[in-house]
């Protein structure tokens, strides 16, 4: 299916409806972005209906580290109620990856009530959302540049241990539409290489910085070894609430895009604030959080 991808470039939205506050904020995105004139490919297949008949089941859920912990307290502890247990995976993934030109993805074909969680960058290493996230377990996965990952490796490392899967997002963050070949080879490659040598495992997936790609990129990517899709998003999450695509409201299969902030780029708001809002707007219109790499490959 192809679908028409709502253009951003470095925090300005080209698409027609979206008015001056919508621009404002997203300027707090810092990678918001758009594709090129190609066509983004969301999935060629018919929508999951989620639990498959199948014997597929899904990942155990990490354990809290205390014994005998209550998921209740330990929510309440980020003034959260627990999350439903997602749908187990589909044993066929809605979207089939790999390939010379991996698919270019913005949502997951299904009709459950759940989203994926990404987080960019790694700017910010707050040791209190490790807390958050040894307590919650939510699954996320990390899209890192290597400014930020070389500063402490071990913070990703800790956050991968929780359940977080690292994902490419380039070496240093430029826009890829403005490269050719061989810089985005040098980009996306080099990081495929980087983040396999620090994590044990090659990303599955690649995030482009501002969202912005080309034929070009798609080509390096899936040369790069190991690369099943690039990944963009239907909302991105601010201080306090979500800056939506359309309808201000969530849809099943949607992916959410943060940013590993602090309180300089959140306006005094820290790390765990600011996803236990996002948080909170996901339960708060019914949805349960997936694991965005159980849908693609």
């Amino acid at each position: 299916m192809v679908h028409g991808t709502v253009q951003k470039r470095r925090g300005v939205f080209a698409s027609a409806g979206v008015g001056l506050a919508g621009v404002l904020l997203l300027a707090l995105t810092g990678c918001g972005g758009g594709s090129d004139g190609a066509s983004s490919v969301e999935a060629t297949r018919a929508p999951s209906g989620g639990t498959s008949t199948a014997a597929a089941k899904p990942a155990p859920a990490a354990k809290p580290d205390t014994p005998g912990a209550d998921p209740a307290a330990l929510a309440a502890k980020w003034n959260l109620k627990p999350f439903a247990a997602p749908p187990a995976p589909p044993a066929d993934k809605p979207i089939k990856g790999g390939g010379p030109k991996p698919p270019v993805v913005e949502k997951i074909p299904t009709q459950e009530k759940i989203v994926f969680i990404t987080i960019d960058d790694g700017a910010e290493k707050d040791p209190k959302f490790l807390d958050m996230m040894r307590d919650l377990r939510i699954p996320v996965a990390m899209f890192l540049n290597d400014t930020y990952v070389r500063q402490d490796p071990e913070y990703f490392r800790k956050l991968q241990d929780l359940g977080a899967t690292v994902q490419n997002h380039t070496l240093s963050h430029p826009d890829l539409k403005t490269l050719g070949a061989d810089a985005q080879k040098h980009q996306i490659c080099g990081q495929q290489d980087r983040l396999g040598e620090l994590y044990g495992k090659r990303p599955t997936l690649f995030r482009p910085p501002y969202g912005n790609w080309n034929a070009t990129t798609q080509t390096v990517a899936g040369g790069c070894g190991g690369i099943g899709a690039i990944v963009k998003w239907q909302e991105s999450m601010q201080i306090n609430d979500m800056q939506y695509v359309g309808e201000k409201k969530l849809h099943p299969g949607d992916i959410i895009l943060a940013h590993f902030r602090g309180p300089s780029e959140l306006k005094g708001t820290t790390m765990t604030e600011m996803f236990g809002n996002m948080l909170r707007k996901i339960q708060a219109q019914g949805f349960t959080i997936a694991r965005l790499e159980d849908y693609i490959g």
